[in-house]
């Protein structure tokens, strides 16, 4: 009897090599992460590597990519179970456990520094940047907002000011500081209108 050998999805190889890059990024900085020790992280050879990126700045940009589509895709799955304002906001809460970089906050920040740094890289992250702004004045909008373009630029900076903080000093800036923000804004503008 013979056996079938079933190769990985390219999409499997791929999630493999992210949750791959994601702990060793954490463990050793980006600078210091080698192709090779990303591979072996994955139980990949080099080969499965670079049949699916160039290079490492390749990985990031993709990793990032897969980050944005990810939260977009929770987003929107959010926004069509929870209809009302409040519903939403707290829903919020619930992380999206399959996403390396919305569980590690401090990857995130430096994947975005580290593609930010690369002038012929930072078309692209600025695409993704304004995906989320979209989504996020899409919801907006669907509240009622006034500006919901200024109001998501000003969501999503606060967004990356709590995360910042939570890296600085966990003590005082609880994991859901972001959405205790996003509530007490909520509450604001029903008392104001």
């Amino acid at each position: 009897m013979s056996r079938v050998r079933t190769r990985p999805t390219r999409e499997e190889t791929r999630e493999k090599l992210f949750l791959a890059a994601a702990e060793v990024f954490e463990e050793q900085g980006i600078g210091a992460a080698s192709i090779e020790g990303i591979a072996a992280a994955a139980g990949l050879t080099r080969g499965a590597f670079y049949s699916n990126f160039a290079d490492k700045d390749e990985l990031i940009i993709a990793m990032l990519e897969d980050h944005v589509d990810r939260s977009i895709q929770h987003h929107r799955e959010l926004l069509a179970k929870h209809r009302t304002p409040d519903a939403f906001i707290a829903a919020l809460r619930e992380r999206n456990r399959h996403d390396p970089l919305g569980r590690a906050p401090m990857l995130h920040i430096e994947l975005i520094l580290f593609a930010a740094r690369s002038e012929r890289r930072r078309p692209e992250l600025a695409k993704r940047l304004r995906a989320r702004r979209a989504l996020v004045a899409e919801i907006l909008s669907g509240m009622g907002f006034s500006d919901p373009e200024q109001g998501s630029a000003m969501l999503l900076a606060l967004e990356d000011g709590f995360r910042l903080h939570r890296l600085i000093d966990p003590a005082s800036t609880p994991a859901d500081s972001f959405v205790r923000a996003i509530g007490e804004l909520q509450k604001l503008r029903s008392t104001k209108g």
